[in-house]
């Protein structure tokens, strides 16, 4: 999942980040309005977390334009507007949810996963492919029935994976979904984290590495003949 915090506080808005980060979140920072605006014209977010008191365009103006964009992206309010009055007019506004500050970082993260579930109704909460399960409110991950301890990074590439239900998800996908803003783009951490990722799996080989393309969970597939191009659970 990747997050777009717009939070005029420094402070508060690394200190949402990175309790993210602990939940195999990815989230980006826009401390105004401008900001808030640019990143989202570039950048696919699964929700968007609105203060809505901030420079520039308020948050109550960005919430107004996704609902007009017709992206469905999802809104969670987070502000010290605490009123009644102030929460009927932010869902009159299109928020899907509202949580006032101060808040604990638990209760975010779990209306966060809620929210992501309710976009996704379609996918089932716990994620199973090929022998392998993904909870994502326990973040947990088993394969035939073996606990396996993942990596923060390793248990979001898995995520976004598992969520592709078999279709082919490139490097670049990865990147952008398991990692944040400050990613370098020509980075080799998408094949680092897959190879080890690969390992805490272990045998047989499920990530398929589609050359060239990206990679997939493909437990049923063969290797193919030595020489031609084609799927290598082996590959980086």
């Amino acid at each position: 999942m990747r997050v777009l915090i717009v939070e005029d506080e420094p402070l508060m808005a690394e200190g949402i980040r990175d309790g993210l980060r602990l939940e195999a979140i990815a989230a980006d920072i826009a401390p105004d309005g401008d900001t808030a605006l640019e990143l989202l014209a570039i950048t696919e977010y699964d929700i968007a977390v609105l203060d809505r008191d901030i420079p520039g365009p308020s948050g109550d103006e960005i919430a107004a334009r996704i609902v007009a964009s017709g992206s469905g992206l999802p809104i969670l309010m987070l502000t010290a507007a605490d009123r009644l009055d102030d929460k009927a007019s932010g869902f009159e506004l299109g928020a899907d949810d509202y949580l006032t500050k101060p808040f604990a970082l638990r209760e975010l993260v779990l209306r966060l996963r809620a929210l992501d579930r309710r976009r996704a109704h379609h996918r089932p909460p716990v994620r199973e492919l090929g022998g392998l399960r993904l909870d994502a409110f326990r973040r947990e991950v088993t394969r035939d029935g073996r606990y396996v301890a993942l990596t923060r990074k390793q248990f979001a590439v898995l995520e976004v994976l598992l969520a592709a239900e078999g279709g082919v998800v490139s490097a670049e996908t990865l990147l952008e979904r398991a990692w944040d803003e400050n990613a370098d783009p020509f980075t080799n951490a998408v094949r680092i984290t897959v190879s080890a990722l690969r390992k805490r799996l272990g045998p047989p080989g499920i990530i398929a590495t589609v050359p060239g393309v990206g990679y997939r969970i493909e437990p049923e597939a063969p290797m193919p003949p030595e020489g031609r191009p084609g799927t290598s659970r082996g590959a980086p």
